[in-house]
């Protein structure tokens, strides 16, 4: 399977030249030219994302902190300077690396592929394999279906990780939403009953079986098998 990256810069010419050195080398390539349409680019789930900082509508570093909270890929800045308040500043909001224009094509393209055996690495490490199927990577957040991944939000990660991390047990909706929202109070079941349903169309969507099962009057649990 082709490894899939998101390419976003507001300059065409950069977007092309990138676009077609990516697919010489047999990547799946994604394009954005503005920070919208890298939201929405991103909610296909890149493998990798090379995001220009100095956009005009929403700058790299909105972008970035906007879609760290369903993308769990590896996130290159590109830009034309950067000091250290901008490093610090990219890295606490969820980039990996910056790649200074202008660049080397042959640099870009290896420190694209080293980031991407390190990530895939870090990933076959850090599962734990369900059955054929489902694997959780609880490291990196993320849920993938015969190898692709499901795109969650972090609370709909957060109710599968507890669930899944005690498969059989019977959680309330009260005790969930206790555990994940870190509320010493009587939970909104509302609220519970929202994001389950939300995480059981999504898995419906990827054609998955449904692990997550309901004990009628009591709560929600992670089925044994």
């Amino acid at each position: 399977m082709r490894e899939k990256l998101l390419i976003v810069d507001d300059e065409p010419d950069i977007v092309t030249m990138l676009k077609n050195f990516f697919e010489i080398n047999g990547y799946n390539v994604l394009t954005a030219t503005n920070g919208l349409e890298a939201i929405a680019q991103a909610e296909k789930q890149p493998d990798l994302i090379l995001l220009d900082i100095n956009m005009p509508d929403i700058d790299g570093m909105e972008v970035c902190s906007r879609i760290r909270n369903f993308v769990c890929c590896p996130i290159l800045f590109l830009t034309a300077r950067i000091d250290e308040v901008d490093k610090i500043k990219g890295f606490g909001v969820g980039g990996d690396d910056y790649i200074v224009k202008p660049f080397s094509m042959d640099e870009l393209g290896a420190r694209v592929a080293a980031h991407l055996r390190r990530e895939h690495r870090k990933r076959e490490a850090a599962k734990v394999r369900f059955d054929d199927s489902l694997a959780i990577d609880y490291t990196e957040r993320c849920l993938y279906y015969d190898g692709y991944p499901i795109p969650l939000a972090k609370k709909e990660f957060d109710i599968i990780e507890l669930l899944s991390q005690h498969r059989g047990q019977v959680f309330s909706k009260e005790r969930i939403y206790e555990l994940v929202w870190n509320y010493d109070s009587e939970g909104d079941a509302s609220v519970i009953a929202e994001h389950i349903r939300r995480i059981r169309v999504k898995f419906k969507d990827a054609e998955m079986k449904p692990y997550i099962e309901t004990v009628w009057g009591i709560g929600y649990r992670w089925a044994k098998n």
